[in-house]
């Protein structure tokens, strides 16, 4: 497992030691998690340390209130494998996971909540899979300890309907116990609350993924922060999420086709109302084919307009960062002796 993990040293040109990247970044988000943090610092250390894996620990603070900020500031000046990332307030989970992937430097990440559900045990099990060649591994709670109503149920109904529309074919979208290479990581950026599609964004990246089942345990101190109140949120950034995953680097192809269906169908209908009132006389200017033929050439002008305005964003997006629309993963050249 250690070997493609190994630490390695960077050195500056005149030799000296600049930096150590440990083999892994621990990225935890806390949202008023005081309780469970001592009990979850300890669990990380003494896993990795058994493993005999190089590794810092970054807890992100998302605005708490009950102490955890206050915590954290006081265990990372003693804890040499800590790193306090505060907030300035509550932005949210997928914030808070972008700014730990910010300040990681491991070579690869694994992301886990603070509330001791995921069991930190798992880590080196999910950095194991990872060295089989996987981009992304992730976990799936396979005997979730969470009420059946309120969290299973809701939670099967929405990995149900991801699985379908992103094409990933993975059990447990929701589990935040997941292992990514750090050059992933690199290419992914979060907006919104996407942390829950890190599986799909990683698909649109090229990332081979896989998951295992991993340790679920019921909650020990505090109160999920999560509730049916995010179902709308959840259906909201699917549509982003398939909408990216089709036509990111080609917009066009979605607004400008269905502005074509429509501007056809609403020129179809006009030449039928032109027919009747030349051939026949008949009065049209009372029918409702007519206003539903204005409409629709009306509304697909408009979405060929937007196709086009997507199309320059789009590109001002990918050429402004230096994005290239396509990924890597490797290049293979004869050697020469």
């Amino acid at each position: 497992m250690r070997s493609g993990l190994i630490s390695k040293t960077i050195t500056e040109q005149n030799g000296a030691i600049s930096a150590v990247v440990p083999n892994v970044s621990v990225v935890v988000p806390i949202y008023n998690e005081v309780e469970s943090i001592p009990h979850l610092l300890e669990a990380i250390a003494s896993t990795l340390t058994a493993s005999e894996l190089s590794y810092e620990i970054i807890c992100v603070d998302d605005g708490s209130t009950d102490g955890s900020a206050e915590f954290l500031r006081k265990e990372a000046q003693i804890r040499s494998d800590l790193k306090a990332v505060i907030l300035r307030r509550n932005y949210g989970q997928t914030a808070a996971m972008s700014a730990g992937f910010n300040h990681a430097i491991g070579k690869a990440i694994v992301t886990l909540d603070a509330d001791l559900q995921n069991d930190p045990v798992d880590i080196p099990m999910l950095l194991a899979k990872l060295e089989e060649g996987y981009d992304l591994v992730s976990g799936w709670r396979k005997n979730r300890q969470d009420g059946a109503l309120k969290r299973l149920l809701p939670s099967k109904i929405a990995n149900w309907l991801i699985r379908r529309t992103t094409s990933v074919n993975i059990h447990d979208y929701g589990c935040s116990l997941k292992a990514y290479r750090a050059e992933l990581v690199a290419d992914m950026n979060l907006y919104g609350e996407l942390h829950r599609f890190l599986p799909a964004l990683a698909y649109i990246e090229g990332a081979r993924i896989t998951e295992i089942p991993v340790r679920h345990h019921a909650r020990r101190f505090g109160n999920s922060k999560y509730g049916l109140s995010r179902t709308f949120r959840v259906l909201m950034d699917l549509l982003t999420i398939l909408f990216m995953k089709k036509f990111l680097t080609r917009p066009m192809h979605v607004f400008g086709l269905w502005g074509l269906i429509s501007m056809l169908s609403g020129g179809a209908i006009g030449i039928y109302l032109t027919f009747v009132k030349l051939a026949f006389h008949e009065d049209i200017g009372d029918r409702p084919l007519l206003v539903l033929a204005v409409l629709l050439l009306l509304t697909g002008v408009q979405l060929f307009c937007f196709g086009l305005l997507a199309e320059l964003l789009m590109r001002t997006y990918h050429e402004s960062q230096g994005r290239p629309i396509y990924r890597v993963r490797e290049v293979i050249t004869k050697s020469v002796n």
